[in-house]
């Protein structure tokens, strides 16, 4: 059973997404970024929630750390639960990831 509810998207240039966290918020919102046209790449600590997400959302990439999602990333958004996961992924990527992206948390 889909995780995401049907939408109708607006139309909009596609992006590279990286999407950091499938939780119970995560799964469906990074779903519908790839409803919506852009291409996902997906990491999760759990890499079984990353396999079912592609399963769900042919197409679309998952990666097996925070930095290798985002290294071809226009966007990067992180949707974790807990702040000793979320600060090493939002305060980090000039640094450690070295990328310079748009980092939403």
């Amino acid at each position: 059973m889909p995780r995401t509810n049907p939408k109708t998207y607006e139309t909009s240039s596609p992006a590279k997404v990286a999407f950091i966290g499938l939780g119970v918020m995560g799964y469906p919102m990074a779903g519908h970024l790839a409803l919506a046209g852009h291409h996902v790449t997906v990491y999760n600590r759990n890499p079984g929630k990353a396999k079912d997400w592609c399963a769900e959302f042919p197409g679309h990439a998952s990666a097996a750390t925070p930095r290798e999602a985002a290294q071809a990333a226009d966007m990067v958004f992180c949707c974790v639960a807990m702040t000793t996961i979320c600060a090493p992924s939002c305060s980090a990527p000039m640094a450690h990831w070295r990328v310079s992206k748009q980092v939403l948390c």
